[in-house]
């Protein structure tokens, strides 16, 4: 599978191929790079003051719900941060925006538009994006954040994963609903899927569990994203008699999915991965269906659990520069992005090189990085050392809760979770 994804990905850069020939900053970044260790020298993206960041995130069409807000989360860290100084106390953070509509072609236009002028990308929004731009991260020797939870991306070099992906989060979701959800081997266990790498990836976690737990998935519906109508879908899965689905999906076709779903009185256990939820949905008017059949298999905590370190310190930075911003998990997530992007500045101001070769030489010497429980530790260095976090948040809808989610079970993980092992893409 992950040799199909790249595949394609490959495919999204030969349609840009002309422009990737067009100049931009293909050269490992130019400018003099090193300097002395704790003296970075001038190199594309910092002029010897400010470091700046590209964000490729769909900040307009339906999935601008998801873009927004973590690119909010980005900025928020980066407002915060350059209040203390900056990185190492020093160089200030600025972020360079692109709208990428969720198209992987038109990430790929507009990464090729700003590569010259950033050090490195904080945020690219997607994993058929991510796979899009991926080769030519690789040939311009750049770093970027995915803002996707994919498992192939733990064994890329030019990558910096947060969280626990969303392999881990099916298996998680499984092993809850055969252990405590009232299910069993026998159970008819289905899938709904985006029909793309996205929910390839929802699959390979399914399609895991049952080789573990010992089932056969009773039947399995894809769609494209965007679709209207879901009939024949939720017809296909009542027909089948499936009595727990796991979807796949992003916010705007949950939606739809589950209003199909109520329309025929198909009312099975719904656990959703993390992209198919906004806070919109619980205010919409399939909420009382999701209260009573959804499940959200995500990371963290509730909005302003200050029980949470992280979630105080991010609630009252939230509070602060951006006061407009509602509760949103997706801020959180870009939240997280960002200071994994620090952590790896801070370690190549350190090393006095924010050229294309340092930022990438600092990645692999970071060691765990904690996020104070908003998301797991992660255990960086070299990818074949790395270690996602393998724990899962299980959310129920509850309208008169901050983003409408209420905690079921926190921060819980499966021995199939521990167990999985990430592939390195050939």
């Amino acid at each position: 599978m992950p040799h199909n994804r790249l595949a394609l990905a490959a495919g999204f850069a030969a349609l840009v191929l002309a422009a990737s020939a067009c100049g931009g900053a293909g050269d490992n970044g130019g400018g003099s790079g090193g300097g002395n260790a704790g003296t970075p020298g001038t190199t594309a993206g910092f002029d010897g003051t400010t470091i700046k960041l590209g964000v490729l995130s769909p900040l307009s069409g339906p999935v601008a719900v998801i873009g927004l807000p973590l690119t909010a989360g980005n900025k928020v860290w980066f407002d915060h941060l350059n209040s203390t100084g900056g990185v190492a106390g020093k160089y200030k953070v600025e972020l360079v925006q692109e709208d990428t509509q969720y198209k992987p072609d038109v990430t790929v236009q507009q990464y090729n538009k700003v590569k010259g002028n950033v050090v490195a990308f904080t945020q690219i929004l997607g994993t058929p994006s991510t796979l899009a731009v991926l080769p030519q991260l690789k040939t311009d020797k750049v770093l970027a954040a995915p803002a996707s939870l994919d498992a192939l991306w733990v064994r890329e070099e030019n990558l910096l994963p947060i969280g626990g992906p969303y392999q881990v989060q099916a298996i998680n979701a499984i092993d809850y609903y055969l252990t405590q959800g009232g299910g069993t081997k026998d159970s008819k266990i289905c899938t709904m899927s985006q029909d793309d790498v996205y929910g390839e990836a929802g699959l390979a976690g399914v399609a895991e569990a049952a080789k573990v737990n010992g089932f056969t998935v009773a039947n399995q519906q894809k769609f494209k994203a965007g679709t209207e109508n879901y009939a024949g879908q939720i017809q296909a899965l009542a027909g089948a008699g499936c009595q727990m689905v796991f979807l796949t999906a992003t916010p705007s076709d949950a939606g739809k999915i589950f209003g199909t779903a109520a329309q025929g009185r198909f009312a099975p256990k719904w656990y959703a991965q993390s992209p198919s939820y906004a806070g919109a949905l619980s205010k919409s008017a399939v909420a009382p269906y999701m209260q009573a059949n959804v499940l959200i298999v995500s990371e963290g905590t509730e909005w302003g659990d200050n029980a949470v370190p992280g979630m105080k310190d991010m609630v009252e930075r939230a509070t602060k520069y951006a006061p407009s911003q509602q509760p949103d998990y997706y801020f959180a997530f870009g939240y997280n992005q960002a200071r994994a992007m620090t952590a790896v500045l801070e370690k190549a101001v350190s090393k006095g090189n924010l050229s294309r070769d340092g930022i990438l030489a600092a990645s692999k010497e970071l060691g765990t990085v904690s996020f104070d429980g908003l998301t797991g530790d992660y255990q960086y260095g070299s990818v074949d050392d790395r270690n996602p976090p393998r724990t899962s948040t299980l959310f129920a809808i509850d309208p008169a809760k901050p983003f409408g989610l209420k905690t079921v079970k926190y921060n819980f993980t499966s021995d199939a979770a521990k167990a999985y092992e990430f592939e390195k893409a050939g």
